[in-house]
């Protein structure tokens, strides 16, 4: 707004007292015209309608050269060609809008929109601004503009010789106004000359004698002049007809005319003296078709001229552009059958005339004739056309303006249809705020109509277009509303027509609003006739095999298949139908089935990776003992090649101890048999089990020391044996003692065998082979060793009888013990004697143990299978009790018949509690104190 109020007070203080400010907009200088082209010719718009206007300004400031007589002159030819002009209303004259308003400083009036005088046209730039516009220094006149414009001019003398009774005495290019749209109209009334005679006479105009006294400005041009003014001095309609075909010959020879008098009258003269001697040689660049014509008009004799409605009908005005023209010109004063006719072939012609000639003669009535709706499926072609050959800026500013009223239009349907039809073209052309204001509504006018063949015209153009759509207004607007019809439509043409229809825009959607929308969609459709099936499986297909699009398998085997497989038996599909609905079941299921397969081989890797293997898995006992078992039932054999049963032996399965020890070269192979995939808990522990394993035997063996005297009793407090022991760290820890420590893992709830004979059963006492000081091999309670070593073979144990404790009273030694309980009889020992034997230091010599197990054995002096363990002195796999000194169960449970025979009492009669406590402390603190000793 600031620029133009800027370019406004420009003009202004250009335009000095300019008598139509006041009421008109004056903006750029544009043409010139009238006589000596004394008019400027500017842009403007009328201030209380807005309408397009063209401003004539006379500035006084040119008669500065003029005497004051010819000052008067002037001021008064001009006015006299105002006043004529503003009086005379006809098609091909210039109309009027404001009449002459005159100021101290200039004449100013106001016509039509004006592009610029025909002398302009033609190269004369006189008065014309500096520099030229580029519109009006560019612009050359096409052929169908010139046979146009000749007759529009012939029509409009025709009016003023028949109608007006009036010659216009000056047709040259200066008089002729070319205006907004391209009509030429005639103007320039200065020196026209009314009928003399009464109405009912024949035509008589005056002749005025060209008198070069005065100023040229102030007489007709000396070059259009017709040769009776200086022969008979008359004139008449006949010297317009001249003039006329002079003006042809000028715009054919580029704007020179037949003969340049330079305001001369005797070189007019002269030139009228030629003309009875004219050439048609000299008509050289006028077409052919016309020269003829042409010399007519030339003709020193009035009287052999043609008169306008002659020369209208010559055949060079009859091809088809200038005809079309003239229609348009004439289009009010056609009926609506006319005019229906005449625009059904309108576009064909178009195609054949220039760009310019179809915004500027053809647009203008179109615009005009398109107000009648019913007329508006007629025009509406030719103005798509015309949008198709104009520019953006031209579409832009020209044409969608015009079109936008006709947007809005739903009654005759045929409007929608053919902008659907051209709904390609407005969205390339258009704006992208144009669209969403104006095309998209029409859209959705079209979506929404009653009708179905307009649904089904949309339905099937929108994809075509759907690429020029915004996504957004494609998912929020259009989509909808597709959905919306297929449901509710009863039809089925357009209910098949909206599936096909959303089959093509589903690549320009993306994956997830298929998902959330689309897909959906189908399974809601009410009617299933074949063609609704059909193409509901079509959508599926290009979903599933589009490359931007996909369906994932949750929603396969939870929506999609549940959906198909029930349709694809349905009764009205056929053969071919029902073979196309298996085969995408069957894509489907195999994709489902390589995706999820995908899927748990990647969950079942990461299981395998992360998880913990159990020690027992890892010698592989367990494993081999699930694999032995072969399953029994159909259902074992359906589930075991699924890890079912695994599953259900794991939750079933309670952990026993072993009955039968199991070698250590069983062991070693079975190790073997582990599975090479570790995960880094289990190789570190098997790590560990290495290191204590080469730690043991890289010990010194142990020796025998002296015998040492029999440590005198103390009376002090006897220590706490499970204080003692826990204070060891001989809890099941796998040290020197063994993988189960002195208590052991196994219950000595057994039957008790007695010492020798576990030393008879065993060979001697162990030497330091094996897996450890305690040994890994469980052993069931109750069950002996499993060394085949003879019980009868005899052993000389003397070596041993050191251990014994030194008493007063003759004692037995190892060897009658053995002897003794091979026959099977209690070995006489009394309680003082038990305890004074168990009170001396055992320190075995390596030279005296024999024997495969080692002296610890395989399980250790205290676990499962060693010198106290399953066969050992007090109880059936350890010294006292159930698990060890102290372990689980009683103490004392089912002592052993030579503790009975050495006590003098019964041992069954002493009803020894569970988890004894004080009542046994002090021999329990003898014990302790002992075993100290042996194991350190």
């Amino acid at each position: 707004m600031d620029v133009f109020n800027k370019l406004r007070s420009a003009v202004s203080s250009a335009l000095p007292g300019n008598p139509l400010s006041k009421d008109f907009d004056v903006s750029n200088h544009i043409a010139s015209g009238g006589p000596e082209l004394s008019w400027k010719i500017y842009n403007a718009i009328k201030r209380t309608t807005k309408q397009e206007a063209a401003v004539f300004v006379f500035e006084k400031k040119q008669l500065e050269k003029y005497s004051k007589r010819d000052r008067e002159l002037v001021i008064e030819s001009l006015k006299k060609g105002v006043s004529q002009l503003t009086r005379l209303r006809h098609p091909k004259i210039l109309s009027v809008l404001h009449p002459l308003e005159e100021s101290r400083e200039a004449l100013a009036f106001a016509t039509e929109p004006v592009f610029a005088s025909l002398v302009n046209v033609l190269g004369d730039h006189t008065n014309v601004p500096t520099p030229v516009p580029p519109e009006l220094a560019e612009f050359k006149l096409f052929e169908v503009e010139i046979k146009h414009g000749v007759l529009q001019l012939t029509e409009g003398l025709g009016f003023l010789h028949k109608d007006a009774k009036i010659m216009h005495n000056n047709v040259c290019p200066s008089s002729i106004i070319i205006n907004k749209y391209g009509s030429w109209k005639l103007a320039g009334f200065d020196f026209c000359v009314p009928n003399a005679n009464q109405q009912d006479q024949s035509n008589l105009f005056p002749c005025n004698e060209w008198n070069p006294d005065q100023p040229p400005v102030t007489q007709p041009d000396l070059d259009y002049m017709a040769p009776e003014y200086y022969l008979t001095h008359s004139c008449s309609e006949a010297s317009d007809m001249f003039s006329l075909g002079v003006l042809i010959y000028c715009i054919y020879n580029h704007g020179k005319a037949l003969y340049e008098c330079h305001g001369q009258l005797s070189q007019f003269k002269k030139f009228v003296e030629e003309l009875r001697k004219f050439r048609s040689s000299l008509l050289g660049s006028v077409p052919d078709s016309l020269q003829q014509y042409v010399k007519l008009l030339l003709n020193t004799e009035p009287t052999v001229r043609p008169d306008p409605s002659q020369l209208m009908k010559v055949d060079f005005f009859d091809d088809v552009g200038t005809v079309t023209l003239q229609f348009m010109d004439t289009l009010f004063q056609r009926d609506n059958l006319q005019k229906s006719e005449f625009f059904r072939g309108l576009p064909k012609i178009m195609k054949n005339l220039p760009k310019r000639v179809n915004l500027q003669r053809i647009l203008p009535p179109l615009v005009k004739e398109s107000v009648n709706a019913d007329m508006v499926p007629f025009t509406l072609p030719s103005l798509l056309l015309m949008a198709d050959q104009a520019t953006e800026t031209e579409y832009r500013t020209i044409i969608f303006p015009a079109l936008i009223p006709l947007l809005k239009i739903k009654e005759p349907i045929q409007v929608s249809l053919i902008f659907m039809q051209n709904m390609k073209l407005l969205l390339k052309k258009t704006p992208k705020n144009e669209i969403t204001n104006h095309i998209l509504p029409m859209i959705h006018q079209s979506l929404e109509a009653d009708n179905s063949q307009l649904q089904d015209m949309c339905l099937d153009i929108v994809p075509t277009f759907a690429g020029l759509i915004e996504f957004s207004a494609l998912k929020k607007s259009i989509l909808p509303r597709i959905k919306k019809i297929c449901l509710s439509t009863g039809t089925l043409s357009v209910r098949i027509n909206c599936l096909l229809c959303i089959g093509k825009l589903l690549e320009y959607m993306d994956k997830w609003t298929v998902l959330d929308d689309v897909l959906p969609l189908l399974p809601q459709i009410p009617s299933r006739e074949p063609a609704v099936l059909m193409s509901i499986l079509g959508i599926y297909q290009v979903t599933m095999s589009h490359a931007k699009l996909g369906i994932t398998k949750d929603i396969l085997a939870t929506k999609v298949l549940p959906f198909l497989i029930p349709v694809s038996i349905d009764s009205n599909l056929n053969l071919s139908q029902f073979s196309a609905y298996i085969t995408t079941i069957k894509d489907m299921i195999n994709k489902l089935e390589a995706e999820h397969s995908s899927k748990l081989e990647q969950i079942d890797k990461m299981r395998q990776e992360q998880k913990t293997i159990e020690i027992t898995k890892i010698t592989g006992q367990d494993e081999k003992a699930t694999k032995t078992g072969e399953p029994k039932t159909m259902m074992d054999q359906f589930l075991s090649g699924f890890g079912v049963e695994q599953t259900v032996t794991n939750s079933k399965h309670t952990p026993e101890p072993s009955r039968t020890p199991t070698p250590a070269s069983a062991k070693d192979s079975e190790s073997k048999s582990v599975p090479k995939t570790l995960s880094l808990e289990e190789k570190q522990r098997l790590a560990q089990q290495q290191e204590q394993q080469r730690r043991f035997k890289e010990q010194k063996p142990l020796t025998m020391s002296a015998s040492k005297a029999a440590p005198s009793v103390s009376k002090s407090q006897p220590k706490d044996l499970t204080a003692s022991l826990m204070n060891s760290n001989t809890m099941g820890q796998p040290r020197m003692i063994g993988n189960q420590g002195l208590m052991g893992q196994q219950s000595m709830n057994s039957n008790v065998m007695q010492f020798s004979q576990a030393v008879s059963s065993t060979g001697g006492f162990p030497n330091y082979s094996g897996v450890g000081s305690m040994g890994q091999s469980q052993s069931s309670s109750g069950i002996r060793s499993t060394s085949t070593t003879n019980s009868k073979q005899s052993f000389d144990l003397s070596a041993f009888d050191s251990i014994l404790p030194s008493t007063t009273q003759p004692k037995a030694t190892l060897n009658q013990m053995s002897g003794i309980q091979s026959q099977g009889s209690s070995l006489p020992m009394s309680s003082s004697s038990f305890s004074s034997m168990m009170n001396q230091p055992m320190r075995p010599q390596i030279n005296m143990m024999p024997g495969q197990p080692g002296m610890m054995g395989n399980s250790g002096f205290m676990g499962q299978q060693g010198m106290m363990g399953n066969q050992g002195i007090m109880g059936s796999q350890g010294m006292m009790g159930n698990q060890g000194f102290m372990g689980q169960q009683n103490m004392m449970r089912k002592p052993p018949p030579m503790m009975q025979g050495q006590f003098n009492m019964p041992m069954n009669s002493m009803n020894i509690p569970q988890n004894q406590g004080s009542s046994n402390s002090q021999s329990s603190n003898i014990t302790s104190n002992d075993i100290s000793d042996i194991f350190g």
